[in-house]
């Protein structure tokens, strides 16, 4: 069988009442990319960990600046531990270093990282967290440097330290097995295949847990629920809804975010995974963290609010239930012009929808804002998002409604007629 295109993919963004199939795969082909961009920029994938530069020039007298990769890799091998110790701690020094391109294929070509993959199995905690630290630098790479540290056979012994009774050994490896998921859906999968996330769920859960692990821990669970092509395993990460749950309460801005994230990803996909968000009763909490004085944490909600939006009637229903008109109105305010414009869009998938729910969107005084958008606003997209707003509402919308808003008649008043085509339609943008 033939594979399907990535408009046809991405068809369920938009709800598609009124409007003809092959505009609503267009958009949902443009969206998809413009998404994934914003996605890129609000979330990096990966992460480096760094070392002060007071740090780095302290110790090193075992093996000095200037001390070549390979003498250093050699006394990994070493009988003592302070060797090994002093050689894992001068290759995390290195990969490790503020500012700098980090000299990743350098430490890979000295032949280290079988060896540094072997001391996590050693039992000795400090070993293990250096030896995780470099692992964990090395996967911040390219995709082949990651895929270096998977062939090693890195992953089983990382995720089997998620269990280790030492709070800086298994935040390292956490933060390990994240920077591996976030390279690409092929090395989320291998981690996903290594039976983490009950071991991910339980650290997530532990009680007063140090905040460090949990922000990494936290982040690390939406590595493994982002993603498409393929997208990961949903019967392996609807597990985590109920964590989620919980996690949503937390106070800390960045375990907010990384929820959020983890939201919105898992709803980015058929109504069957947007049910289990909706059944985990996570809806009325991510319409009040659209709100959150963190731009870092309203961007992911508004965006797991918006996927959540696109799935059928009920379903959206539930969304409007929770108040999230009042609260999109405030985002349009925002002076933020990505926010502004998926608002836009989550309002365009409300006003996709059934009749009653076009006239709760009129009942809040939406259209108003919408138009001015659309008629003033300074960016293409953002403009485009509220004519689609406003488009969906004439196209369901009854006769009565279109009549008894004032604003719904104005806006189809430079053509006196229903918008039946893409030209027409566009030449709302005035473009």
């Amino acid at each position: 069988m033939a594979s399907k295109g990535p408009a046809e993919n991405r068809l369920k963004s938009y709800k598609t009442k009124g409007l003809d199939v092959s505009e609503v795969r267009r958009r949902r082909e443009e969206e998809g990319v413009q998404l994934r961009r914003s996605r890129r920029e609000e979330q990096y994938s990966k992460r480096r960990n760094l070392t002060d530069v007071d740090e780095l020039e302290a110790e090193n007298a075992t093996f000095p600046e200037g001390t070549p990769f390979t003498e250093v890799a050699r006394a990994l091998f070493a009988n003592e531990t302070e060797q090994q110790l002093a050689a894992l701690a001068r290759f995390r020094k290195a990969l490790s270093k503020f500012g700098q391109s980090p000299p990743i294929q350098e430490v890979i070509d000295t032949g280290c990282v079988p060896r540094v993959v072997e001391i996590l199995t050693f039992d000795n905690p400090s070993l293990q967290f250096e030896a995780a630290w470099v692992l964990t630098n090395i996967a911040s790479g390219s995709s082949l440097q990651t895929r270096t540290v998977i062939g090693c056979g890195a992953v089983p012994h990382l995720v089997k330290l998620l269990t280790s009774q030492h709070e800086f050994v298994l935040e390292q490896a956490v933060w390990a097995l994240g920077n591996i998921a976030g390279d690409s859906p092929e090395c989320r999968d291998v981690i996903l295949g290594s039976a983490i996330m009950p071991h991910l769920l339980k650290l997530l859960l532990v009680p007063d847990l140090n905040l460090t692990v949990l922000r990494n821990a936290a982040w690390t669970l939406s590595n493994l629920c982002r993603g498409k092509n393929p997208e990961p395993p949903s019967d392996v990460t609807l597990t985590c809804v109920p964590v989620l749950a919980r996690l949503l309460y937390h106070t800390d801005p960045d375990v907010l975010c990384h929820s959020c994230w983890t939201a919105a990803f898992i709803a980015d996909g058929p109504d069957s995974r947007i049910q289990r968000i909706v059944d985990g009763g996570l809806v009325n909490r991510l319409v009040e963290l659209m709100l959150h004085h963190e731009r870092s944490v309203v961007t992911p909600a508004l965006r797991a609010v918006g996927n959540i939006l696109t799935g059928d009637d009920v379903q959206t229903q539930v969304v409007i239930n929770c108040s999230v008109l009042p609260s999109l109105i405030t985002i349009l305010a925002t002076p933020h012009e990505n926010l502004r414009k998926e608002a836009c869009w989550a309002i365009s998938n409300i006003t996709a929808g059934n009749r009653v729910q076009i006239q709760a969107v009129i009942d809040c005084n939406v259209f108003p804002l919408l138009i001015d958008i659309m008629n003033s606003g300074s960016v293409f997209k953002t403009r485009k998002e509220a004519a689609w707003a406003i488009l969906n509402a004439t196209s369901g919308g009854t006769r009565q409604q279109i009549r008894s808003s004032h604003y719904l008649k104005r806006a189809l008043q430079p053509k006196e007629q229903t918008y039946t085509t893409v030209e027409s339609r566009y030449e709302l943008l005035g473009t």
